[in-house]
């Protein structure tokens, strides 16, 4: 009877599952970022935009955008065999920011996404996850032909804590997109062991 080397086999690793949220303003990119990188069909939620919503939704800067999420985009990102983000974008307009409390439910961290040219259009969620102790990071969606300015300038302008991470990059690009999500697993992962009493 002869005996080979019997190959150990790994047990299958169950892998953790984090949520992410993806929020911003209108037209900012938010609804691209996440088609972008998940790794099945993203769930989107986007309606056209019609002559009735003209007053309560604002396109100045994003005159092209024809269609606008009303609920939720979701998408899934596998980032090691142990590591699945679970990502939901969030509407932009202040009409749907009533299903914001709802998605932020569970989250570990947020992906506040920024267009330079508008600014003023994220300082909402900056503060909803300020007031709500949600770790997040500034993902800066840097348009074609839109003035590129440093992260420490845009830090400045959006008056940020200084531990709060801004990353420059590109919705449409997968692998840009992955190093933000890693930054924002990051960043979360350190808030809470600072958190953390000591001697636990």
């Amino acid at each position: 009877m002869i005996f080979g080397r019997s190959e150990r086999r790994k047990a299958p690793v169950e892998p953790v599952t984090l949520k992410i949220l993806v929020a911003g303003g209108f037209g900012v990119g938010k609804t691209t970022l996440v088609g972008a990188v998940s790794e099945i069909r993203p769930l989107r939620t986007e309606e056209l935009l019609t002559e009735a919503g003209r007053p309560v939704d604002d396109i100045a800067g994003v005159e092209r955008k024809s269609t606008t999420t009303v609920a939720m985009d979701f998408g899934r990102i596998t980032l090691r065999d142990d590591l699945v983000l679970y990502l939901f974008g969030t509407p932009g307009q202040d009409r749907f920011w009533f299903l914001w409390d709802e998605l932020s439910t569970g989250a570990l961290g947020a992906v506040v996404l920024a267009d330079t040219r508008r600014l003023e259009d994220c300082f909402a969620a900056v503060d909803y996850f300020e007031k709500r102790s949600i770790p997040f990071i500034v993902g800066v969606n840097c348009f074609d032909g839109a003035d590129r300015y440093p992260a420490d300038a845009v830090r400045q302008a959006l008056d940020l804590d200084e531990d709060v991470p801004v990353v420059l990059c590109d919705a449409r690009d997968k692998e840009s997109v992955k190093e933000v999500l890693i930054s924002v697993v990051g960043h979360a992962a350190n808030a809470a062991e600072h958190k953390q009493p000591a001697g636990t």
